[in-house]
C-alpha cells in the first residue's frame, strides 16, 4: 500500500509540475516607442574599416545614410528602422591608395534589442550589411561569416546626441584582387565603425 502511496504522490508532483510549466508565462521581448519616427538622414565623420588581421584601414572623410524609423508604441524591435542608402566620400588606405566604396544588399535593417532609461541608449544591431570597395587595381567585397551571407554590426543609438554609433560586426573580405592582396586577404576579418548624428531628434525609448 506504501509503494502505491509513494508512487501516486511522485506521479502527482509530476503532473502538478508540467501544469505549473504550462501556466508559467512566456517570454515577452520588449516592446518599442518611437518619436515621431519615419524618414531620416544622418552623416558620420571619419568613418573607418580595418581589417583585423593585417591592421589596414580604410578611412573615408564622411558617410551619409537615409533610412526610415517606424513610429508609435508597441512596436517590435526587430526591424525598428532600416537604411535605405548609405554612401562613402573621399576614402583612403595605406600608399595613397583611394577607394570607391559602394553598398549592396540594400536596405539594410535595424534591431533595437535592449535599452538603458538611465542614459536613453538603446543597443541593437545592424543586418545585411554587404559592400564593394574599389580603386587603383585593388577590389574586394566585405560580406559576412561566408561568401554568400551578410554581414551583422554591432549599434547603439542615443537620444540625447541623436546620433546612431555603428562597430564591430563579422564582416570578411571575399574576392580581393590586384594591389589589396597583402594588405587584405581573402577571409580576413574586418570591423567597421562610424558614427552617424542624425538630422533631426529622433527618441527611442522601451519600457
Amino acid at each position: 500500500m506504501r509503494k502505491l502511496t509513494t508512487s501516486g504522490m511522485v506521479v502527482a508532483a509530476a503532473f502538478a509540475a508540467a501544469a505549473g510549466l504550462a501556466a508559467a508565462p512566456a517570454y515577452a521581448a520588449p516592446t518599442w516607442t518611437v518619436t515621431p519616427g519615419g524618414a531620416w538622414t544622418a552623416k558620420a565623420a571619419s568613418p573607418k574599416l580595418t581589417d583585423t588581421k593585417t591592421g589596414t584601414k580604410l578611412t573615408c572623410t564622411s558617410s551619409s545614410a537615409t533610412g526610415t524609423l517606424q513610429s508609435g508604441s508597441g512596436l517590435s524591435g526587430t526591424g525598428i528602422s532600416s537604411i535605405t542608402s548609405v554612401g562613402w566620400v573621399s576614402c583612403s588606405g595605406p600608399l595613397g591608395i583611394t577607394f570607391t566604396v559602394t553598398p549592396q544588399g540594400l536596405p539594410w535593417s535595424l534591431n533595437a534589442v535592449s535599452y538603458n532609461s538611465g542614459t536613453g541608449v538603446t543597443t541593437g544591431t545592424l543586418t545585411g550589411v554587404k559592400a564593394h570597395i574599389s580603386g587603383a587595381g585593388c577590389t574586394a567585397d566585405f560580406y559576412g561569416p561566408t561568401s554568400t551571407s551578410s554581414a551583422t554590426l554591432t549599434g547603439s543609438y542615443s537620444n540625447s546626441a541623436n546620433t546612431l554609433t555603428l562597430s564591430g560586426g563579422d564582416l570578411h573580405a571575399y574576392n580581393v584582387s590586384g594591389t589589396c592582396l597583402g594588405l587584405i586577404n581573402n577571409g580576413d576579418a574586418a570591423t567597421y565603425s562610424a558614427a552617424y548624428v542624425l538630422a533631426s531628434s529622433q527618441t527611442i525609448t522601451s519600457p
